[in-house]
């Protein structure tokens, strides 16, 4: 999978396309997905320019997991989950769906199944209430 700077990630990444953010650093954002496959799902994407893992560096990789594990944290105990699915694709076969490393935090409840990946917009207000939920967690994580 080739990087393209006008991928959606990036574009939020430049201020271009809004998110709902949960949390950054210098070098990670981490927001709502707008199409989640459970309630309490966040993207975590480096703000190093990658399509995929293999080209990213090692401090931007390191980073990533960091906030990665903080975010699953929070929403563990923001959301009382069952589980917490952490997944990150590389290219299309992979199911990869949008050309910036990114990597999915999503709750995960006995007996109740994913929804499918990217078929529909969640509320504003819904993706607002769970993401204010999640932040405040955040803080002793």
């Amino acid at each position: 999978m080739t990087y393209d700077d006008s991928n959606p990630f990036a574009r939020i990444l430049r201020g271009e396309l809004p998110c709902i953010k949960v949390a950054e650093t210098d070098t990670t954002l981490a927001f709502m997905d707008l199409m989640p496959q459970a309630d309490g799902h966040v993207l975590v994407v480096p703000k190093e320019s990658a399509a995929e893992i293999f080209e990213l560096s090692d401090a931007a990789i390191v980073a990533s997991i960091r906030m990665t594990q903080r975010i699953a944290t929070a929403v563990r105990a923001a959301l009382n989950p069952d589980g917490v699915f952490i997944g990150q694709f590389n290219g299309a076969a992979a199911g990869q769906t949008v050309p910036h490393v990114h990597f999915h935090v999503i709750p995960r409840w006995e007996g109740v199944a994913l929804r499918l990946h990217a078929r529909e917009i969640a509320a504003q207000a819904t993706l607002e209430n769970l993401a204010r939920r999640i932040i405040e967690h955040l803080s002793s994580t």
